[in-house]
């Protein structure tokens, strides 16, 4: 790269950042991609810091060592994501998402590129400060969304399926039990898909019961990785038995009544849980 003036540097440098989250980038790799001193760089960085985390977009962490440099913390303000939480809540509660049996259309959502995008710096902000090695999430409706949450905290996603699909390998298979139809299905991992001894988030649309959910978790088992947490953007809050007890959601649906074509979603835990970290941070 051409040497830049520090406004150009500045734009560089911020982009990518943005496309390198939770990864150290050394002074030295910025210095020679600038052709510039490390004096200087180590300038522009208290510039962009200042500017993350003053706008809201994440922290800009200095690591100390000879094998140190900066590492790009995606993060979202608490006021930022009750904003977003309360558009999710006014979107959700159109009657016109009403389906037969009470389930809800959230297609449209989930196929928003700048909606999933920002779900997915939700649930990173929370786990900011966990080691995370994958996603984890069931085909279909919760790809996006793991692929979302796997960008910012920039690992890979693995992919549950109920069915064998010869382009993937051997794979791991259990049987569960549905949290909702109380029927027993098979979901399957890909051997190659998932490190043994990872750690691992599990992200997926809807949870009523937790039946999915629980079953993946007993996946992780078969893999003996460790289950760090659990995101959702829609709990149902009727149900009779929850098969997860510690998880966290964007929304909580706790009524649909599909006569009077009413639909009734409150926040999640989600709030909660960043209005604690920030708390605990600013001790």
């Amino acid at each position: 790269m051409k040497k830049l003036k520090r406004s150009g540097r500045l734009v560089d440098m911020t982009y990518f950042l943005l496309q390198h989250p939770h990864e150290v980038i050394s002074l030295t790799h910025f210095s020679e991609r600038y052709q510039s001193a490390k004096s200087s760089i180590s300038e522009d960085l208290v510039i962009v810091k200042e500017i993350f985390e003053g706008e809201g977009y994440g922290s800009l962490l200095t690591i100390s060592g000879a094998s140190g440099g900066v590492k790009f913390i995606p993060r979202i303000h608490p006021e930022q994501a009750e904003e977003f939480v309360n558009e999710v809540i006014e979107q959700l509660a159109v009657p016109e998402r009403i389906l037969p049996g009470g389930y809800l259309y959230m297609m449209d959502l989930l196929g928003s590129p700048k909606f999933i995008q920002r779900l997915g710096q939700v649930f990173a902000s929370v786990l900011a400060n966990k080691k995370i090695d994958a996603v984890l999430t069931v085909a279909t409706k919760g790809i996006p969304l793991a692929y979302a949450v796997g960008q910012y905290l920039n690992v890979p996603v693995s992919i549950v399926r109920r069915d064998h699909l010869v382009t993937e390998g051997s794979m791991v298979s259990i049987n569960y039990v549905s949290g909702s139809s109380k029927r027993i299905q098979t979901m399957t991992l890909a051997r190659r898909s998932l490190a043994p001894g990872s750690r691992v988030f599990i992200v997926d649309d809807f949870m009523k019961a937790g039946g999915t959910i629980r079953g993946m978790m007993d996946l992780l088992e078969e893999f003996q990785a460790e289950l760090v947490g659990i995101g959702v953007l829609v709990e149902s809050v009727e149900v009779e038995e929850r098969l997860v007890d510690e998880y966290m959601s964007i929304t909580k649906l706790s009524n649909v009544d599909v006569r009077n074509k009413t639909i009734t979603v409150e926040p999640g835990s989600v709030l909660e849980l960043l209005q604690k970290m920030e708390l605990e941070e600013n001790k």
